[in-house]
C-alpha cells in the first residue's frame, strides 16, 4: 500500500505539468476568445492596423506578426554563422585548456538576464547604431535582431556543439585515412552527419528570439509598421511579445483591447510551441538514431534525389547571399555589400585554383575569429557594465530603499524582493520537479502516458515567458483573487522554471548505474527505499545544480512578474506573501525606459543584478565541473 501510494503521488506530480499546460491554453483562450467573435479570426491575423486606442480602434496583429519574423530572421543571419562556427571550434579545434574557458564563457551569456541585455543594447547599440547611420534613433529592426541574436548565441553553440561532438570518431578517422585534409573531414564528413542535430539548434535559436520580451521593447522603437521597404533595417518594429509588454499594464479588465491581447497571446503561444516541438523531434529523431547503432542501414538515394538536392543547396547559398546583401543595402553599408559580393566572387572563381592547405588556413582563420567574436561579445558586455556600474557601489545602495524615482538612494527592497521571490519559486518547483523525474525514470517505461506527460513538460519549456504573466494575472490575480502579490509571482515563476528542474533532475538519476537499483532489489529493498536510498543520493549534486540553474534564471526574469507581482519602488519590505514587491529586474526596467537622469543607479542596479545571477550560474558550473571530475576519475 505505501508503494503504491509513493507511485500516486510521483504520478500526480508529473501530470502536473500538463495540467498546467492545459490551464495556460484555457485561462488565454477564454480571455481571447471574445475578439475572435468580435472582429474575426481572418481579420485579427490578416488586419494590417493595430491602433486600440483609437477612436475607432483596429486590432490586426499581421504587422505584428511580420515584425516579429523580421527581427528572428534578421538576429539568425547574425547568430547561425557565429554559433557554428564558434561550435566547430570547441568541439574539433580547441585544446582542452580553451574549452574549458570558451564553454563556460558561452554558458554566462545564457545567464546574463534579459533585461540587463535590453538594457545594454538600449545605452550602447542603440547609441552606436545611431551615430554610425546618422539617424534620429537607433531603436530599430537592426538593434533588435543583433541583440535577440546574441541571446541565442549560447543555445545554437550549446546544442550544435552538443550535435557536432556526437559523431562517431570513426567517421573522423576513416576521412582522415583516405588523405582527406581535417577542414574536409570537418566540411565534408562532420558537419553533415550533425546537421540534424544543427537544424535542431537554430529552431531552438528561433524559439528563443520568439519569445523574448524585455531586451525587444527596449531597442525596437515598438511602431507597429512593417517596414517600407520590406529590407530596411533601420526601420523601428513591433513584435507580439513587445506588445504584450508595452500594453498589458494599462489595459481595462474586459475591455476588447484587453481580449485582444489575450488573442494575440494565444497567436504567440501556438507559433512558439510549433517552433518548439519541431526542435523536440529532430533531437528525438537524432537521439533515437545514435542509439539505434551502426545496424541502421543508410537509404538509398537516387542521382535524381542528389541532383535535386544539389541544385537546392546552390540556390539557398544563392538567396541566402541576395538577402544577406540587400539588408547591408537598405543599412547603408554599401562597402560591406561590395566586400560580400567580392568575397563570394572570390571564392567561387579562385577555390578550384586554391590549394587544400590554403583553403584549410581559411577556414580555421574563419572559424577562430567567429570564437573570438563571441568571446568578445561577453567581454564588451560585462566590461561596459562593471566599469560604469562599479562606481554605484556602496553600503548605502545596498543597505537602502530607493528615493526621488530610484535616482538615488539604494535597492535594498529591490534585492531581498528577488531573493523572496526566487526562494519561493524554488520551494514550489523543487518537489515537484524532482517528483515528476522520478516517476518518468524509475516508475514507467515508455507508453502513451509518459509520452503525453514529456509533451506537457517540453510544452511547457517552449512557452514564452511573458505567456506566463498573462496565465498568471488571469488565473492567479484575477480569478483566484489572490492579487498582485509575492505569492502569485512565487507560484508564476515557479510554473516557469519546473521544466528545467525536472530535465536536470532526470538526467542525474539516468546517470545513476543500473547496477546499483538491481543490487538493491536483489536484497529485498522495496522499489521506494531503493530510490530513497540508493538512487537519489548520488543524484543530489545533479538535482543541486538543476535548482541553482532554476533559481538564477527566475533571478533574472522580468516578463512573467511584471503584471502579478511587483511594483516600482517602496520604501518597505512585504510583511505578508499577500503584498508586492520590488524586484530588481523590473527596477532595472523602469529606471531604463522612464526615468531621466538616473544613470549611476541603473548601472549599479545592472551590476548587482549581474552578480546575482552569475554568481547562481558559476555556482551551478563549479559543482558540475566537480562531479565530472570526480566521475572521470
Amino acid at each position: 500500500m505505501k508503494e503504491k501510494i509513493v507511485k500516486s503521488v510521483f504520478f500526480l506530480t508529473a501530470f502536473f505539468a500538463v495540467v498546467v499546460v492545459s490551464f495556460i491554453l484555457l485561462f488565454l483562450l477564454r480571455d481571447g476568445y471574445p475578439i475572435f467573435q468580435t472582429v474575426g479570426i481572418f481579420n485579427f491575423l490578416l488586419g494590417s492596423s493595430w491602433t486600440p486606442s483609437a477612436v475607432e480602434p483596429s486590432y490586426g496583429i499581421f504587422a505584428l506578426i511580420i515584425g516579429t519574423i523580421l527581427v528572428t530572421l534578421g538576429a539568425m543571419i547574425f547568430a547561425v554563422p557565429l554559433s557554428i562556427g564558434c561550435a566547430i571550434y570547441i568541439s574539433e579545434l580547441a585544446s582542452p585548456r580553451v574549452k574549458s574557458i570558451l564553454k563556460p564563457a558561452t554558458e554566462l551569456l545564457a545567464g546574463i538576464p534579459s533585461v540587463v541585455y535590453g538594457f545594454f543594447g538600449l545605452i550602447v547599440l542603440t547609441t552606436f547604431i545611431r551615430t554610425t547611420f546618422n539617424i534620429p534613433t537607433g531603436q530599430t529592426w537592426l538593434a533588435g535582431s543583433v541583440l535577440l541574436g546574441i541571446m541565442a548565441l549560447p543555445t545554437i553553440i550549446s546544442v550544435s556543439e552538443d550535435a557536432i561532438s556526437s559523431v562517431p570518431r570513426e567517421y573522423h578517422e576513416g576521412s582522415l585515412a583516405v588523405g582527406a585534409t581535417r577542414w574536409q573531414t570537418i566540411s565534408r564528413v562532420v558537419v553533415p552527419g550533425a546537421l540534424s542535430g544543427i537544424a535542431a539548434a537554430i529552431i531552438l535559436g528561433i524559439g528563443r528570439a520568439i519569445g523574448e520580451t524585455m531586451a525587444v521593447i527596449m531597442v525596437t522603437g515598438n511602431a507597429a509598421l512593417i517596414p517600407d521597404p520590406i529590407w530596411n533595417v533601420l526601420s523601428p518594429i513591433r513584435t507580439l511579445t513587445g506588445t504584450l509588454g508595452i500594453e498589458m499594464g494599462d489595459v481595462a479588465v474586459g475591455s476588447d483591447h484587453y481580449h485582444a491581447l489575450f488573442g494575440l497571446a494565444v497567436v504567440l503561444l501556438i507559433i512558439a510551441l510549433i517552433v518548439n516541438l519541431s526542435a523536440v523531434a529532430i533531437l528525438s529523431y537524432l537521439r533515437d538514431g545514435r542509439n539505434a547503432g551502426p545496424a541502421r542501414s543508410p537509404r538509398f538515394k537516387s542521382p535524381f534525389y542528389s541532383s535535386l538536392k544539389n541544385k537546392f543547396d546552390q540556390w539557398f547559398r544563392i538567396v541566402a547571399l541576395v538577402l544577406l546583401i540587400l539588408l547591408l543595402l537598405s543599412a547603408g553599408l554599401w562597402w560591406a555589400a561590395l566586400a560580400v559580393v567580392l568575397a563570394a566572387a572570390a571564392w567561387h572563381y579562385g577555390r578550384d585554383r586554391l590549394s587544400q592547405k590554403y583553403i584549410q588556413t581559411i577556414a580555421f582563420a574563419v572559424i577562430t575569429a567567429a570564437a573570438l567574436i563571441v568571446l568578445a561579445i561577453l567581454a564588451i558586455i560585462l566590461g561596459d557594465i562593471i566599469i560604469n556600474g562599479f562606481p554605484a557601489l556602496s553600503w548605502d545602495f545596498l543597505t537602502q530603499a530607493p528615493s526621488n524615482l530610484g535616482r538615488s538612494g539604494g535597492i535594498f527592497p529591490a534585492i531581498v524582493g528577488t531573493l523572496y521571490l526566487v526562494t519561493g519559486a524554488i520551494l514550489i518547483a523543487l518537489p515537484i520537479g524532482v517528483g515528476a523525474a522520478i516517476y518518468l525514470v524509475e516508475y514507467t517505461r515508455e507508453g502513451r502516458i509518459t509520452k503525453l506527460i514529456r509533451t506537457g513538460v517540453d510544452l511547457l519549456n517552449g512557452t514564452p515567458s511573458i505567456v506566463f504573466g498573462l496565465f498568471g494575472f488571469a488565473f492567479l490575480v484575477l480569478f483566484l483573487k489572490i492579487g498582485v502579490s509575492l505569492l502569485a509571482g512565487m507560484i508564476t515563476l515557479a510554473l516557469m522554471v519546473l521544466p528545467t528542474v525536472i530535465r536536470t533532475t532526470e538526467e542525474s538519476l539516468k546517470n545513476v548505474p543500473q547496477s546499483l537499483r538491481e543490487g538493491s532489489l536483489a536484497l529485498g529493498a522495496t522499489q521506494w527505499q531503493t530510490i530513497r536510498k540508493v538512487v537519489i543520493p548520488p543524484a543530489i549534486p545533479g538535482i543541486v545544480t538543476g535548482a541553482i540553474l532554476s533559481i538564477g534564471r527566475a533571478a533574472g526574469e522580468t516578463a512573467p512578474i511584471m503584471f502579478v507581482a511587483v511594483v516600482f519602488s517602496t520604501r518597505f519590505l512585504p510583511n505578508s506573501l499577500f503584498e508586492p514587491v520590488m524586484a530588481l529586474p523590473y527596477h532595472l526596467y523602469i529606471l531604463s525606459t522612464n526615468v531621466p537622469n538616473s544613470s549611476t543607479n541603473r548601472y549599479g542596479t545592472a551590476l548587482v543584478l549581474l552578480m546575482l545571477v552569475v554568481a547562481f550560474y558559476s555556482v551551478a558550473i563549479l559543482i558540475r565541473s566537480h562531479y565530472a571530475k570526480k566521475a572521470r576519475g
